[in-house]
């Protein structure tokens, strides 16, 4: 997606050869408009598949995941990472290793949400090592539902979560990818 690697070299910050922070536009301040149209771009990517409900963890795929479920016509789930006393104690979970904190964590999602008649598209901004994509994948398996795909905002392709992914059967749509980033620059696969 051109506009998306136009925004990353303008705006983007890469901190040493595996750190790409993107806070101003995506990941705590959020560009609406570019986040319409990420959201059009994984429609037009996923249209000839069924998806019933959008499943992203908190908190920064949360507003790519409703902006992008406008344009499917369907709810968005969230994995929480904290069980909180409102949380319903009926759920599924997974235990998932973030890169960007660099620590393990359960997250959950209530079984009155997702189901075995369910044909889910996941979405997040980045995908490094694939543990949060896998270990919502792992959710949706557990409820017995259906995996349609991956959408991913930001890949860092000189990491392994397409290849984790996609050994688990799951096609990964990643609008940019980042094949390196050295001297401070973002290099893109083509």
């Amino acid at each position: 997606m051109e506009l998306l690697k136009k925004r990353i070299l303008e705006d983007g910050n890469v901190f040493g050869e595996d750190v790409l922070k993107v806070d101003s536009f995506l990941n705590h301040q959020i560009d609406v408009k570019l986040l319409n149209e990420i959201g059009k771009e994984f429609k037009r990517r996923f249209e000839n598949k069924e998806i019933t409900k959008i499943l992203t963890i908190e908190a920064s795929g949360i507003g790519i995941a409703c902006i992008a479920a406008q344009y499917f016509n369907v709810p968005v789930v969230f994995a929480k990472k904290h069980q909180g006393s409102n949380m319903d104690e009926n759920t599924y979970e997974s235990e998932v290793f973030s890169f960007t904190k660099n620590k393990s964590y359960k997250v959950r999602v209530s079984k009155k949400y997702i189901n075995t008649e369910d044909k889910v598209l996941i979405i997040d901004d980045f995908l490094a090592n694939g543990n949060a994509a896998c270990g919502l994948i792992d959710i949706v398996r557990e409820a017995n539902g259906e995996v349609q795909g991956v959408g991913i905002v930001i890949e860092k392709g000189f990491q392994n979560g397409r290849k984790t992914i996609e050994n688990k059967g799951v096609t990964v749509e990643s609008l940019a990818i980042v094949e390196s980033m050295k001297n401070g620059k973002v290099i893109f696969k083509n």
